[in-house]
């Protein structure tokens, strides 16, 4: 291996236009029968984009679709919690900073829960389970000043206050148990702890939003791509992921044998799909602060368990051995890593079919995922299987 080809490969596989590439390669050889896992029925795709539709027209029926987003999660019950925050902090400049605090903070909080875990809101005494229920309660911990350093300054993340957090303390805030087990929790705490040590690296107690707070002129204009960019170039190894070339992080990429490219980058697959959902739930914020978002489209489909679903369960993809189900497998598994791209590459293709039929062309992806593929996954996943995923996977919660 050249050592200068190295940057270079890294590069590529942190652009939108790689994992793209890389998952319709897989999803071409899928169809040409050349898949050790999976069988595409295209004659079915037809059937799913029905589902979105009908689901997005249930959910929104004047379509007036927010982006798919971790603040959809914070409005979990009816409840505007956005405007806790905006009422503690009337200036602008203050009150942005904390909301990029919040949102990066509560997405890297956001894999699965595991389907016996719920948080109840101590104001509301509502009950929330899964997305909702870390969403609620990453809100609540942040506003409580769990991720701050500064008792005078609740409302921020730095990185004293994350380095310090241990699984007891987060435990606690999400009302984890032996009777309210939520998966990965140590996980969690140990992403929080790598962000730390990426924020120290960048100045004194850092914060999340100083890392974008170059992006945030209100009077600018940003591609959501270069949100990313900046993301996936200063996190790259708070990732808990082993893949890396060389020295070099990879974080959510994963090797497949079948796949082509160039140099060291051959052979591998990324999705970076905890950074594109963070990316996405970004856009409010920014555009809260007066920024205007460009490039929408560039960021891809999220290959996760609700999306993925939507797939398996309308027969879209179908299983050459079904007795896979049965089996417990890990994110570096090439069965998953095969089932993650395809279910990139067939979301940029039941986008367009859903936009016909709802007579919205102009539709971004990141509200066709909203309105939506993954509402639609999750709502199939309720009526076959009582809200279980349709694969069983070891997650450390950091991927999935």
């Amino acid at each position: 291996m050249n050592p200068t080809d190295v940057p270079s490969a890294v590069a590529a596989l942190r652009t939108t236009r790689t994992v793209r590439e890389r998952a319709r390669f897989l999803l071409d050889r899928a169809r040409g029968g050349e898949s050790s896992w999976f069988i595409v029925d295209d004659g079915s795709l037809e059937r799913a984009a029905t589902e979105v539709a009908v689901v997005t027209r249930h959910n929104y029926p004047d379509l007036d679709i927010p982006y798919h987003s971790r603040w959809r999660h914070f409005e979990a019950g009816g409840i505007d919690r956005k405007q806790q925050i905006d009422t503690r902090l009337s200036d602008a400049g203050p009150r942005g900073h904390a909301l990029i605090d919040l949102t990066v903070v509560s997405v890297l909080l956001d894999a699965g829960a595991g389907p016996d875990w719920r948080y109840t809101e101590a104001d509301t005494g509502k009950s929330f389970t899964r997305s909702e229920g870390l969403g609620v309660a990453s809100f609540h911990a942040f506003c409580s000043g769990l991720f701050s350093s500064d008792p005078g300054d609740p409302l921020r993340v730095d990185a004293d206050g994350l380095a310090r957090l241990d699984p007891e303390a987060l435990g606690r805030a999400f009302q984890a148990g032996s009777d309210n087990p939520l998966v990965g929790l140590d996980g969690r705490v140990q992403l929080l702890h790598r962000l730390a040590a990426a924020l120290a690296c960048q100045s004194d107690n850092a914060r999340p939003s100083t890392l974008l707070a170059p992006l945030l002129d209100p009077d600018g204009h940003v591609a959501a791509h270069d949100i990313l960019d900046r993301l996936l170039a200063s996190y790259s190894r708070i990732w808990l992921t082993p893949n890396a070339i060389d020295d070099h992080p990879l974080g959510d990429c994963w090797p497949h044998r079948a796949v082509p490219g160039p140099g060291p980058s051959r052979g591998w697959v990324p999705f970076h799909k905890l950074s594109q959902w963070l990316t996405y739930s970004l856009l409010e914020p920014f555009e809260w602060a007066g920024v205007r978002i460009g490039g929408l489209d560039e960021l891809t489909g999220l290959p996760e368990y609700r999306n993925g679903g939507l797939f398996l369960d309308t027969g879209v993809l179908r299983l050459r051995d079904p007795d896979l189900v049965d089996h417990t497998w890990s994110v570096g598994d090439e069965f998953i890593v095969e089932w993650r791209a395809l279910t990139v590459a067939l979301l940029d293709e039941v986008a367009p079919l859903a936009r016909d039929l709802l007579g919205a062309p102009d539709l971004p992806l990141a509200c066709v995922l909203e309105g939506g593929t993954w509402a639609a996954g999750r709502a199939l996943a309720q009526r076959l299987r009582g809200g279980r995923p349709p694969l069983s996977i070891d997650s450390d919660g950091t991927v999935f």
